[in-house]
């Protein structure tokens, strides 16, 4: 499909490597659910009633300025491997990648700014933002949902707030998380208090893909899971706050490992390094954990020769859709490892 092609022939703007922090947050994200009033709840309702939602939607959101020049995938118009392809790239669930019968991807071009329609709620708004940026995705998201509430009626009550499928997400329905890169605090095996402190205060950690993903390459998704009782605005400045503590303990972590272990830690880095530039064959899980200590050896000042944004792309591009489209043939395992290793070699080489 022509407008999927051109959609993801480049990076998203959000693995840039810019923005504050950039070392220790890949991206920041902020989400809302909306829901249509007087209309069932996704999971509720018949194909013709999706069908009508679906539409409708699309026709307010396409009249959107905020969504000027975005791009439109239907998705049961599009294969399962491209799908899971919008699933990798964080633009669609992988729920909505298997549900796809009247669903909708509404995206813009550098992926900053995006919508899911039928998802688990009839609408699923998301803003992302290179480095630790709540606040920028923050503002960029509210201008969208204030345009969609113009021409739309969402479903409200005077006494919840907005109106969900799921019931953690009523209120607000926002929710507010950063992917952060903790190698330092795995390391030093730091990370499981950190994590249990984080989910006493009702903070919810989950891996690069969201909701029932592993933790890979040492990036962890921390977000709120509490939107009934608080502001919007105090929200994006709780997890800010959480948020900017994580960093500090794993700064110190890093600091740590220098002072008591620099010789090993800069021969894992670079034996990382050596092994990705050189490589035939990697497997997925093998490339997150190389590409995470290179990415660590770049925010220690050891690794010169490429950059925060490559490391950061590398994360996505490796993964088995993406491969597969950039070959634009189905792959076996062993298909996949050597071509992880080419495409490896080739952006950390420099040529193409």
């Amino acid at each position: 499909m022509p407008k999927l092609k051109a959609l993801i022939e480049k990076p998203p703007r959000w693995l840039s490597g810019s923005g504050e922090e950039a070392e220790l947050v890949l991206s920041s994200r902020v989400r809302i659910a909306r829901n249509l009033d007087k209309r069932p709840f996704t999971h509720g309702a018949g194909a013709r009633v999706l069908g009508e939602i679906r539409d409708e939607t699309k026709t307010a959101l396409e009249d959107c300025p905020s969504l000027a020049g975005a791009v439109v995938l239907d998705m049961d118009e599009i294969s399962e491997s491209d799908r899971l392809l919008l699933a990798e790239r964080r633009l669609i669930s992988r729920e909505m990648a298997k549900n796809f019968v009247n669903r909708c991807l509404i995206v813009q071009p550098d992926e900053q700014l995006g919508v899911m329609i039928n998802e688990e709620d009839h609408l699923r708004i998301q803003s992302f933002e290179p480095g630790f940026s709540l606040q920028s995705a923050f503002e960029r998201i509210g201008g969208l949902d204030n345009e969609i509430d113009s021409r739309l009626c969402y479903a409200y009550s005077e006494e919840l707030g907005y109106l969900t499928a799921c019931p953690t997400n009523v209120g607000t329905g926002l929710r507010v998380s950063a992917m952060v890169h903790l190698p330092g605090l795995v390391h030093n095996k730091d990370i499981g208090q950190v994590l249990d402190g984080l989910r006493n205060i009702r903070l919810t950690v989950r891996g690069i893909q969201g909701e029932g993903s592993d933790i890979v390459g040492n990036l962890f998704q921390i977000s709120n899971s509490i939107t009934l009782g608080l502001s919007e605005e105090d929200t994006v400045r709780n997890i800010e706050g959480h948020v900017r503590k994580v960093l500090e303990f794993e700064k110190k972590a890093r600091s740590v490992l220098l002072k008591k272990a620099r010789s090993l830690l800069e021969d894992k880095i670079w034996r990382a390094h050596g092994i990705l530039k050189t490589a035939r064959v990697v497997s997925s899980k093998e490339a997150m954990s190389l590409i995470s200590a290179v990415r660590l050896g770049i925010g220690l000042g050891v690794i010169t020769d490429c950059s925060l944004g490559t490391l950061n792309e590398l994360f996505i591009m490796v993964q088995p859709m993406h491969l597969q489209r950039l070959h634009d043939k189905v792959m076996k395992v062993e298909e996949r490892d050597r071509a992880r290793a080419d495409y490896i070699r080739e952006k950390l080489n420099g040529y193409k």
